[in-house]
């Protein structure tokens, strides 16, 4: 296994980036971790849906809520996470998690094993283009392994009194 040299990660260190509603911060990818898994941040605007329902074949992730209230789909099982609580969503499991309060909530992700975190820089990346289209989202999360469900994103914002920014628009 790889290692890399010893260094703190300050609050401001990391590549940011924007998905609408949801931001990213790297922090650990999986290189620096010997591909055992990879660290990054979401900060979650009020309300804020972070994904449609979706499912990883390849990697589990964890999210350690550090503030606000964070709500999650969990295969039909909803819960609500507060400061301090850590959320455990397992390969195989369709789910997805929201801001869950009208303030904003802040998330540190661990995904394991890494690799995902690519994904999410990919995304990232396209969304500063104004490339983000949910096609291109779709084929990206199937070579990274998962599977989304972009019907499900009505019901759920309509559910959980939620918003999408910067996904594909709600049917009316």
């Amino acid at each position: 296994m790889a290692t890399t040299a010893v260094r703190i990660v300050g609050p401001r260190d990391g590549k940011v980036g924007s998905l609408g509603g949801v931001g990213v911060r790297f922090l650990i990818d999986g290189s620096e971790s010997g591909g055992g898994f990879s660290l990054v941040e979401h900060p979650l605007e009020p309300r804020a849906l972070a994904a449609p329902m979706h499912r990883h074949s390849r990697e589990d992730e964890y999210s350690f809520i550090l503030e606000g209230q964070v709500g999650a789909d969990l295969g039909g099982e909803i819960i609500v996470g507060e400061v301090g609580d850590l959320i455990f969503k397992p390969r195989g499991q369709w789910h997805t998690f929201w801001n869950a309060g009208d303030t904003q909530a802040r998330l540190l992700e661990i995904i394991s094993p890494a690799g995902f975190e690519k994904f999410f820089d990919t995304l990232a990346d396209l969304a500063a283009k104004g490339e983000l289209a949910p096609p291109i989202m779709a084929t990206l999360a199937a070579e990274y392994g998962t599977e989304l469900d972009f019907d499900s994103i009505p019901g759920l914002l309509a559910k959980h009194r939620l918003v999408f920014p910067g996904g594909p628009p709600p049917e009316q």
